[in-house]
């Protein structure tokens, strides 16, 4: 049934449909009983998928990752497709626009995306209004049953590099009291020179600072520190990779993200003067799906259970999950997985 649907929405612009599909899920998940229709249909959740990490209880290791609800509009819809986490973000300081359009493309033969989309958001104020909101609503519910909420927090495209630590700073602040994680995105190639902020210096420039601040915000409000992870690029040397296990360990690095979108073309079914009409942007889908794996391996390897890592790239099937918890992640996101499978994905995946 999603297939048929899912061939007439791929007429029309990715970014269109993507608000569409969304607006309307969240016009019939106002039904109530249409709610939980879809809830049981999709939403089903059972004691095994239960997983507990950084001290958080996951409903399901299956989570969404950033890009798909940048500013936290479709948190209860997105939570009645049983989903286990929801990644929001990236959130920068300032709102800004992003790229121009059309910045996001399919690539059906290759079950893949390119976007280019710049970090476009409300801004950390407007989003962490909303966040608020979301978590004094929540706050009702069993801590067994409520959606983790990670906020993956960058610099604004007008920030410098060298002041990027304020960005962050800014961003974790601001998001402190709502998000259960954070995500240090310093790894999208959509934004001018960001992927510099992963050479050693700069990273730790970035990450022994928020530290620091969540020890001293946790200390001021006596709660615990928000667990810290890093999402990193797919195109890093081994020899970079090996740097950033050696930051992670020695500042204490709760853990990381493996892997965000490749730059990288090769091996594509879809022909060349479509790719080069395109442009530049990020890669992700079943392309990514070999070299996250290969990096979510290598860290394990590196590591043992020494920094626990969310697997990200490629996952469409229970398979592909598997094969991401036998390289060593303890959780999984999917993001284009859930635009080609649709919204019985997490369902589709957990009862295999």
């Amino acid at each position: 049934m999603y297939k048929l649907l899912r061939n007439f929405l791929f007429l029309f612009p990715p970014e269109n449909v993507h608000h569409f599909s969304m607006n309307m899920l969240k016009v019939l998940c106002r039904i109530r009983f249409i709610k939980k229709i879809i809830s049981k249909q999709w939403g089903t959740q059972k004691e095994e998928w239960k997983k507990e990490l950084f001290n958080l209880k996951f409903k399901n290791p299956i989570g969404l990752g950033a890009g798909f609800d940048k500013n936290a509009i479709y948190l209860s819809e997105l939570e009645t497709l049983g989903f286990g986490f929801v990644e929001v973000g990236t959130v920068t300081p300032l709102p800004q626009p992003g790229n121009e359009k059309p910045r996001l493309f399919r690539l059906p033969k290759d079950k893949a995306l390119i976007n280019r989309m710049g970090f476009n958001n409300d801004g950390v104020k407007i989003i962490g209004a909303r966040l608020k909101k979301w978590k004094e609503n929540s706050s009702v519910l069993p801590v067994q049953n409520r959606l983790i909420i990670g906020g993956n927090i960058g610099k604004n495209k007008i920030t410098p590099n060298e002041n990027a630590w304020k960005d962050y700073e800014t961003c974790f602040l601001e998001l402190f009291d709502w998000v259960d994680y954070f995500v240090v995105n310093v790894s999208s190639p959509n934004t001018p020179g960001l992927r510099e902020l992963q050479e050693k210096d700069a990273l730790t420039k970035i990450l022994t600072h928020l530290q620091k601040l969540n020890l001293q915000l946790a200390a001021n409000k006596a709660t615990n520190p928000k667990p810290i992870l890093l999402k990193i690029a797919p195109d890093l040397s081994w020899t970079q990779i090996d740097d950033i296990i050696e930051l992670a360990l020695e500042i204490q690095l709760d853990g990381l993200v493996a892997t965000n979108t490749t730059i990288s073309r090769e091996e594509l079914q879809t022909d060349n003067d479509t790719i080069k009409a395109i442009g530049p942007g990020g890669l992700s889908g079943l392309p990514l799906k070999k070299r996250a794996s290969e990096i979510v391996q290598y860290i394990y390897a590196k590591t043992g259970r020494r920094i626990p890592i969310i697997a990200s790239g490629g996952i469409f099937t229970s398979d592909d999950m598997e094969e991401k918890l036998k390289a060593g992640a303890s959780l999984i996101q999917v993001w284009t997985g859930f635009i080609y499978e649709g919204p019985a994905i997490v369902k589709k995946i957990l009862e295999k």
